[in-house]
């Protein structure tokens, strides 16, 4: 039915998807399994070309990577689309709070990238404290550097983290293996106790963290869980000129960055570098990143001597990529199947579901999360003489929203569903209180899943 009167009345079984970027291909065949046809743009397609496509092809879903831009435009473009699925932890790239006002729900993949993320830093802090990159280009310019100056094991040193969620703590614990001492910082309470639980020092401020560190390596969202911008969260003066400066011992002073380009300005961590404060650093993340490999790019660090750059490719690895395509179809599976929703951006919380043992069917709806929405929705059901099997609902006060679902016995008709919309008006007296509604067929959905 798409939208009408401003709500999007969602199809019970998803039948087309949009997907950019190039995530693995493995990803189309779990789709198809599930009944979804797909189709595909690489990196670099245009704004245009994406709006004009979801225009004429009206998609359920779109999934993409970190790079395009998903937008109010491109959300209004088809008024099918009940999701945007990320095959990426990161969700910067895309416009929260329209998602929100247009009942779109977006969700992520926290965890299939972190082990080959991990292994790139910790190869990474090796190279850098043994000058190894230095040496390759030396002995192949026909010259020999044996020497020992700078050049250090990591036993012993003080490594700190900075944001010490999935990738962090993997970062953090096999770094303990090789007799480092851990440091974090983390102004997330529930981090905070992990950490301390696994006997590491926790730190009051980024500074301390600084100042405590032969390494420092950064592994933060591009907001932290109060929905606050880490942009320009690390500066020379208060963070990059302290660098080690506790401690007594001669030290590799080394810096990485695998989170976030806007983190820093480019500048600040240059300066750093041509004093010395940091001695070395390396970067896979940057402030303008291009959307291909044929279009220009201007890197701010490519002649800057002991600053190391790679192409954002801490997930770039055979493994990742087909783990991040398994776990982002199962999560597109029950999200089809149920209505379930786990891994959204809106905000923590792993899976947002039913709890019933054989439901015919299931009622999402997204809607405002003022008084009396939450109310018409359980009126509804209650009123149209239907039995409520289960339910779960999850508010998203940032972005004014909500999510719920219900396994009902029988369906919610499309007149009482329109009544659900004029009550919840009425109740909340918000003229956008639903945002979208989801009747889904249990009986015939998708029956194939990826094994997790």
């Amino acid at each position: 039915m798409a939208k009408v009167d401003g709500v999007r009345f969602l199809n019970s079984h998803f039948q087309r998807a949009l997907v950019l970027e190039s995530p693995d291909e493995s990803l189309d065949e779990y789709l198809h399994e599930q009944g979804i046809e797909t189709e595909r743009f690489p990196r670099g397609v245009s704004e245009d070309t994406v709006v004009e496509r979801l225009q004429e092809g009206q998609h359920d879903l779109l999934f993409k990577r970190s790079g395009f831009e998903v937008n109010r435009r491109v959300l209004q473009a088809s008024e099918n689309l009940a999701a945007v699925m990320l095959c990426c932890i990161g969700d910067d790239s895309v416009d929260k709070q329209a998602c929100a006002d247009e009942g779109v729900m977006v969700m992520n993949d926290p965890v299939s990238n972190g082990w080959s993320v991990v292994e790139k830093v910790i190869g990474e802090m090796v190279c850098l404290s043994r000058r190894i990159f230095e040496s390759v280009e030396a002995t192949r310019e026909h010259r020999w550097t044996k020497d020992k100056r700078h050049r250090y094991e990591l036993k012993g040193k003080s490594l700190s983290v900075i944001g010490l969620g999935n990738i962090g703590k993997q970062v953090a614990q096999m770094a303990e293996s090789f007799g480092m001492e851990i440091n974090f910082f983390d102004n997330y309470e529930v981090a905070r106790e992990v950490g301390s639980t696994l006997g590491w020092h926790a730190c009051d401020s980024i500074a301390e963290a600084f100042r405590l560190g032969d390494i420092v390596t950064v592994h933060v969202s591009a907001e932290d869980h109060r929905g606050q911008s880490n942009r320009a969260l690390l500066n020379d003066r208060d963070h990059f000129s302290k660098l080690a400066a506790d401690i007594d011992r001669k030290s590799p002073k080394l810096f990485l960055n695998a989170s976030r380009g806007f983190i820093f300005e480019p500048d600040e961590l240059i300066s750093a570098v041509e004093r010395g404060d940091v001695r070395r650093a390396m970067v896979d993340v940057y402030p303008d990143e291009p959307d291909s490999s044929e279009e220009s790019w201007n890197n701010p660090y490519g002649d800057i001597d002991h600053i190391y750059g790679t192409p954002h490719i801490g997930a770039a690895t055979q493994e990742a990529q087909p783990r991040i395509a398994k776990h982002v179809a199962n999560t597109t599976f029950l999200f089809n199947r149920y209505g379930s929703v786990r891994n959204n951006v809106f905000g923590r919380g792993k899976l947002i579901s039913v709890d019933s043992e054989d439901p015919a069917y299931v009622l999402t709806v997204v809607h405002s999360d003022a008084r009396g929405t939450k109310k018409a929705v359980d009126d509804c059901i209650f009123e149209a003489g239907l039995s409520n099997l289960g339910s779960s609902h999850k508010d998203f006060p940032r972005f004014g929203i909500a999510y719920d679902v219900n396994a009902i016995d029988q369906p919610l008709i499309e007149d009482q569903q329109r009544e659900l919309i004029r009550a919840a008006r009425e109740l909340s007296e918000d003229p956008s209180a639903i945002r979208a509604i989801r009747l889904v067929d249990v009986s015939t959905g998708p029956e194939l899943s990826p094994a997790e």
